[in-house]
């Protein structure tokens, strides 16, 4: 086995970037078949995921599979490898299984727990097997997958420590409260009819929303789902569908608006919505800025200095919108290291005239660490958040993007009367989420199957050669028989019956006990060479033992469930 796994995720690269890198449904298909066209991979499978995107492939080689995995994935992404490069996570053999399997249990999700990874994963599998890149590794990984993470739902309570992303998303916007009772008489508005879509549209008509309006650019799908809402016996709900180019009208009567196309640009513009308020309250919509938002509290701009040169600054200052502070965290954001050293420099030198102000120096220092960490993870990511909600006005409209790259203009964060919640917003939200004491109990399952499967795919890989060695031992009995019965030609049917089972007895209680002990010994970690020393043990042809293999996996196809 020589699993190898390349990708990104929420946990690895900034949301901006996992936006930029998002695979549609057709950069999905040639990525997969270019992998497999590719030297170092003989299969592949591809999970892209609103917050992951990762190349599962069976490798001959370590070192040229990265580098052609990663390769692959810049060019079909759209981002550059050198920008892609420091995000980028890498997993080898048991490493790479155990990452697939801590991915179906929801323990390495962005919303710890939650249950629709398992269908990403299968729906990954699919893909893989109708595109005949998946071959007999890709479905023994996934199908194992899929096994792990139903049995930590079934035996754990991982559920209870976290929820589908859209429950989470609605509790974001509630701040804190009762989803059911802000949603009670809500309006909802629906853009999409895919599997989340249709998820968040279930879960606001659990909630108690007064109508659900679906808005789909394939209008009978939209039409479906709402027919479905409707019909449902908990919890019906008024629905109705329409096409796309209703949503202006909609979001105009809507409270809540949940967002998740596949659409490559904005769904929602900042104006749209703006306007969409505007028509709801008949009063203009203020936009009150980016704030650079550090423990809670509003970091408010640098007043005039008392001395210091501003030409020095590396920043814009004239581009500077008000609300930022030149040095805090927002200000900064998307520098790289030299210009982070030049700004603390600037910093340092600088004379404010400001009571309760830190000092120059230490603002000086804190640039500084950030260049640091510029300096080994490429940028300081960038962060936008809206304003804490007691510093707004109560927002009259509430929108959810959940797609990925984004559907709603991230612009929409500054506008008051509004409250948007995205993948980024959701990231940090999720990163302060208590664990629960299930986790632990999750992750012994993860590692107790991952042995398993381990031990299992190696045992697997040197039955061929078992199987080789038996038959080559069948072949020389079969001539050492025909020999005899030139030789003696007078033994009736009886006698050469008997010889003929005394020598394969012999046989096989010479090869028996080494064929068992091998099996056992390669089963453990770093068994894999047991195959190598019989084949050159007992010389065995190479072919032999590969037309072995290639019959089993014609066997295992054709027996595998559709």
């Amino acid at each position: 086995m020589s699993l190898l796994v390349v990708g990104l995720s929420h946990r690895s690269a900034p949301v901006s970037v996992l936006e930029r890198a998002a695979l549609g449904a057709d950069a999905q298909i040639k990525l997969l078949q270019d992998t497999v066209a590719a030297e170092p991979a003989t299969e592949a499978a591809v999970l892209a995921t609103c917050n992951r995107i990762e190349l599962y492939a069976d490798v001959d080689k370590f070192h040229a599979g990265v580098a052609e995995l990663s390769t692959l994935l810049a060019q079909h992404s759209g981002v550059g490898l050198e920008e892609l490069t420091p995000y980028l996570y890498v997993h080898y053999e048991d490493r790479a299984v155990h990452h697939l399997f801590s991915v179906a249990c929801g323990l390495d999700s962005m919303v710890v727990g939650e249950g629709q990874i398992l269908g990403q994963i299968k729906d990954s599998l699919a893909k893989a097997q109708e595109l005949h890149s998946a071959g007999k590794l890709m479905n023994d990984l996934f199908q194992q997958g899929l096994r792990v993470g139903k049995r930590a739902h079934s035996e754990t309570g991982i559920d209870r420590a976290g929820q589908s992303l859209v429950t989470f998303g609605l509790e974001q916007l509630a701040v804190g409260g009762s989803v059911v009772d802000w949603a009670a008489g809500k309006k909802a508005l629906v853009i999409g009819a895919g599997s989340m879509s249709s998820l968040a549209a279930a879960t606001l008509a659990r909630a108690g929303v007064a109508e659900v309006v679906v808005a789909n650019r394939t209008f009978e799908r939209a039409e479906r789902l709402a027919q479905i809402l409707a019909e449902a016996d908990d919890n019906a709900v008024a629905a109705r569908a329409v096409r796309m180019d209703a949503v202006p009208d909609e979001l105009t009567r809507a409270d809540v608006v949940v967002s998740c196309t596949g659409a490559t640009g904005l769904v929602l513009t900042a104006e749209a919505v703006a306007k969409a308020v505007e028509g709801r309250t008949g009063a203009p919509v203020a936009d009150t800025g980016l704030t650079a938002v550090k423990a809670g509290k509003t970091e408010a701009p640098l007043p005039p200095t008392t001395g210091g040169a501003d030409e020095n600054c590396p920043l814009d200052l004239a581009a500077v919108q008000p609300g930022f502070s030149l040095m805090g965290e927002a200000a900064v954001a998307g520098m790289d290291a030299a210009t982070l050293e030049q700004h603390a420099a600037w910093a340092a030198g600088r004379t404010i005239d400001r009571p309760g102000r830190r000092t120059p120096e230490a603002d000086a220092e804190l640039i500084t660490a950030l260049a640091a960490t510029a300096a080994s993870v490429g940028r300081i990511p960038e962060r936008r958040r809206p304003e804490p909600p007691a510093e707004r006005p109560a927002p009259s409209l509430f929108l959810l993007d959940l797609a990925m790259p984004r559907d709603i203009d991230a612009a929409v964060h500054r506008l008051a009367g509004v409250r948007l919640v995205d993948i980024e917003s959701l990231a940090e939200a999720s990163a302060d989420a208590p664990m629960a004491a299930d986790v632990d109990q999750v992750r012994r399952i993860v590692s107790d199957e991952v042995a398993a499967f381990g031990a299992a795919q190696r045992a697997a890989h040197i039955t061929p050669t078992v199987v080789a060695l038996r038959t080559m031992a069948a072949d020389v009995v079969a001539g050492e028989i025909a020999r005899l019965d030139g030789r003696l030609p007078d033994l009736d049917e009886r006698q050469r019956g008997e010889i003929r089972q005394a020598v394969h007895r012999v046989v096989d209680k010479l090869l028996h006990a080494p064929t068992v002990r091998v099996k056992q010994l390669a089963a453990e970690p770093g068994g894999a060479g047991y195959a190598d020393a019989l084949r050159t043990l007992f010389d065995l042809d190479p072919e032999t033992v590969a037309a072995v293999s290639r019959a089993e996996d014609s066997t295992d196809k054709k027996d595998r469930p559709a």
